[in-house]
């Protein structure tokens, strides 16, 4: 039997999927996938999240508030997300990090919103689920501030150096299907260690070659975990075996699942 994968980042609290997702679910099962992590940014989808975690065997969640939402972020929304922490299938807590690629808030007001969810992460011993764009040495001066280097750099587009300062520090990365048509990505990977790899696809975004252009969804996962094993020279199955088992140990409330 193949090795199991796990999408690590999916947005199944979102169009198209969030009202019907059994289609979508019964795919990636045909797929080999055992697990989908399906983040919130904000207060409502967190809350979906959990609702999709509780319908669906194989889909758990992360509560958080991402860089997008952090100039509506106010204290309330820690207790909030506290609460939401601790259902047994919220595994981490995210998608939170810093955004500077666009002007989403104010760097002042998005240092306290990823700050405040750090030393919740830590206070309760969850994962962060991080997302930075032209933000690494604010968020590194963050989670150094913290203490707390628990998480995953999701959907990773960075330089390869920033890449190494994360893993040395014991932070995971994962990669999306840009890792199929994007040069950039795909020599970033090249130069990190399978071990310290996750996949994801961050649907419905981002679908990997032969898929451009469609609706990103967590069956084609196995495309980015096949594009591992083109850039490494070792099978799909060594890369689901490899990735499976950091994304287990990262978010040790996450069980695989068969159906």
């Amino acid at each position: 039997m193949p090795a199991i994968l796990i999408d690590t980042h999916a947005h199944l609290n979102f169009s198209p999927f969030a009202d019907h997702p059994e289609p979508y679910l019964e795919r990636a099962r045909q797929q080999g996938i055992g697990a989908v992590i399906v983040p919130g940014v904000d207060i409502p989808s967190s809350e979906k999240a959990l609702e999709l975690a509780e319908r669906y065997t194989m889909i758990y969640a992360a509560a958080g508030i991402h860089p997008e939402d952090s100039g509506t972020f106010v204290s309330d929304h820690l207790k909030i997300l506290e609460t939401f922490c601790q259902h047994e299938k919220c595994v981490a807590i995210g998608e939170t990090g810093m955004d500077f690629y666009r002007e989403y808030a104010p760097e002042m007001m998005q240092i306290r919103a990823f700050q405040g969810q750090a030393e919740l992460a830590k206070s309760l011993n969850l994962p962060l689920i991080i997302h930075n764009r032209q933000a690494d040495a604010p968020i590194m001066n963050i989670l150094k501030k913290v203490d707390y280097f628990k998480g995953q750099c999701h959907c990773y587009t960075g330089k390869v150096d920033f890449a190494r300062q994360c893993l040395e520090k014991g932070l995971l990365i994962s990669f999306t299907g840009l890792v199929t048509f994007a040069r950039e990505i795909r020599d970033t990977v090249s130069q990190l260690p399978l071990e310290a790899l996750m996949i994801e696809t961050d649907s419905p975004f981002m679908a990997p070659i032969p898929y451009r252009g469609k609706t990103n969804e967590p069956a084609y996962v196995r495309r980015v975990a096949e594009t591992y094993g083109e850039i490494f020279g070792v099978t799909c199955d060594d890369v689901a075996a490899i990735t499976t088992q950091n994304a287990l140990r990262l978010f040790p409330k996450l069980t695989l699942n068969e159906g």
